[in-house]
């Protein structure tokens, strides 16, 4: 059996798959991977289940190295630098570690979340049908808590497979796409029109169970207390001192403050990846749109496995590069006739 050895980690980094869906009605929080589309592209990438248990790493650096033999991994989400014994590891790609070797990867650029899958899976008991972790209801497997440093993640030998990569849709700056509602009627169209209109950042105070946002104050008409309803990944919930909070993976099911809106589904994994800071805005959609925008998402996720390439396929067209002048004029540094140039 073959493992991955945790050397180094940062905190928000931990096993998570795709969650616990369907039991949020018996009050069990259905946790799960942040940015559910690069956890589902590097699976993709060793053969496993889309959605099956991988390491989420967070904001800063980590390493891993392979015991007991080699270890087929694969990378995805926010970029960072990474090599294993000094060679460089493009993202949205797969490699392997031989044994004794480490993967090294450093700070997140352009995101906070990055996706490490293990060819094989990760070895862990099921908790309600998952390994993902939720630190705060003692959940997860195999370690029901962030990882640490010495924690081993037990997978089963490489296959020796060839190496992929895989071509994602580019990542786009463009707002977060909100419907208003369920509890939208708590407050004044100029209110709902404030949400819309200004720049906001991510608290660094923010954690898998929400997110803080910081900005303008949303008022309420009539207070900020409702009878406590269900709550899903993405609602934004207004406490009393006007600030929003968006509720992510590991959020209560239910809460008692009033939702303005929701982040849809399409671009939640999106909104999951802003590191703290980094300025953004909301544009509100209809039902509609946003139903049509999940449809497509759920079918870029299911069309994964075509969208992967051999690892030595650029794709580039090898007759027009064997015709094309590359280099430009091309010269002859013995015949000097194809670089002197003749004077007047």
């Amino acid at each position: 059996m073959s493992k991955l050895v945790v050397t180094s980690i940062g905190p928000a980094s931990s096993v998570q798959d795709g969650g616990r869906p369907g039991s949020q009605r018996y009050g069990l929080v259905p946790s799960g991977a942040m940015d559910r589309l690069s956890l589902a592209a590097a699976n993709a990438l060793v053969g496993n289940d889309l959605f099956a248990a991988a390491v989420e790493i967070g904001p800063f650096g980590a390493s891993f190295t392979a015991r007991g033999g080699a270890v087929r991994v694969a990378l995805a989400g926010a970029s960072r630098n990474a090599d294993i014994g000094g060679r460089p590891v493009a993202f949205d790609s797969s490699a392997t570690l031989a044994e004794g070797e480490t993967l090294t990867l450093g700070f997140a650029r352009g995101g906070s979340f990055s996706y490490l899958a293990i060819e094989h899976g990760i070895e862990g008991e099921p908790m309600f049908g998952s390994l993902a972790v939720n630190a705060r209801a003692g959940l997860g497997s195999p370690y029901p808590r962030p990882l640490q440093s010495g924690d081993e993640l037990k997978t089963q030998a490489a296959s020796g497979a060839l190496e992929r990569r895989i071509e994602l849709p580019a990542a786009t700056d463009a707002p977060i796409r909100i419907v208003f509602g369920p509890q939208d009627d708590e407050f004044a169209e100029d209110n709902k029109k404030l949400l819309v209109d200004s720049e906001w950042n991510i608290s660094a105070t923010s954690d898998r169970m929400g997110y803080r946002l910081e900005g303008p104050v949303i008022k309420h008409l009539d207070g900020h207390n409702i009878v406590s309803d269900g709550t899903v990944n993405g609602s934004i919930q207004v406490p009393g001192n006007g600030q929003p909070i968006v509720l992510m993976p590991d959020r209560g099911t239910s809460g008692g403050y009033p939702k303005i809106a929701t982040v849809i589904t399409a671009d939640f994994g999106r909104f999951a990846q802003i590191s703290a800071g980094r300025p953004f805005r909301f544009k509100a959609v209809t039902m509609a749109e946003a139903q049509a925008e999940a449809i497509k998402f759920h079918e870029l996720l299911r069309s994964l496995p075509d969208c992967l390439r051999g690892i030595e396929d650029f794709g580039l067209n090898i007759e027009a590069l064997r015709d094309a002048n590359v280099a430009g004029q091309a010269v002859n540094a013995v015949d000097v006739s194809t670089w002197q140039v003749a004077l007047p």
